[in-house]
């Protein structure tokens, strides 16, 4: 049974999604919807009552919310672990795919990616306000995860898991704003760990490419 993935490409959530389903070594379907668009088909909005993307389709089992889809990639098939064994590994991660959905989202990518390069890109109206708001809250943010960062090429040592799969686009949207790159640089361990994640195959693979959808 093939698997789907319904996403917009542009969504840092949908890249997390696949991001984990690449490096586990599944094979999808991508199903594009854009859940800002006015249209939204009955099917989408009964699978996702939020109107948000990811949504995973698996056989007759669906779901939504990201950090559910990539522990059930995770635990439901085959491949290499993305999660820790030990119970404090896993608790380490699950604290910071916490820090990044409540404190790490709304600065990096809704305030300072948005406005600092998705408005301008397409032509959008620049909330400086917003941008301005997310810059200064963001390096905090960095500290408290550059800090929990161990020693070892990735988040948590050794081994890639979940944590650096749900940190890495989100500190790749937050450096495409060049104030946001700095912020990042002042951190090298962190700077260095984010190239050695844009070098893996499958955040190559599936880094979205930024052009008119028109």
């Amino acid at each position: 049974m093939i698997l789907s993935l319904i996403g917009y490409r542009y969504s840092v959530y949908s890249w997390i999604a696949k991001l984990a389903l690449v490096e586990k070594g599944i094979v999808y379907e991508w199903v594009e919807t854009d859940p800002f668009a006015a249209d939204l088909p009955d099917q989408f909005l009964t699978l996702s009552p939020f109107k948000r993307v990811p949504v995973l389709q698996h056989a007759d089992f669906s779901l939504y919310e990201t950090v559910a889809i990539t522990r059930y990639v995770d635990e439901a098939f085959a491949g290499p672990d993305l999660q820790p064994s030990t119970p404090v590994d896993r608790a380490r991660q699950s604290q910071i795919l916490s820090i990044i959905d409540s404190y790490a989202y709304w600065p990096f990518v809704r305030q300072v990616f948005a406005q600092g390069f998705f408005a301008p890109q397409f032509g959008e109206r620049v909330d400086p306000d917003a941008l301005a708001a997310g810059l200064k809250t963001a390096p905090a943010i960095l500290h408290v995860i550059a800090a929990l960062k161990r020693d070892g090429p990735w988040m948590l040592g050794s081994a890639i898991t979940l944590a650096d799969i749900h940190l890495y686009p989100m500190l790749a949207y937050l450096a495409m704003v060049p104030e946001g790159a700095e912020m990042i640089r002042q951190y090298p361990g962190l700077e260095h760990w984010r190239q050695d994640m844009a070098a893996r195959p499958a955040v190559m693979e599936t880094v979205p490419l930024f052009t008119d959808p028109d």
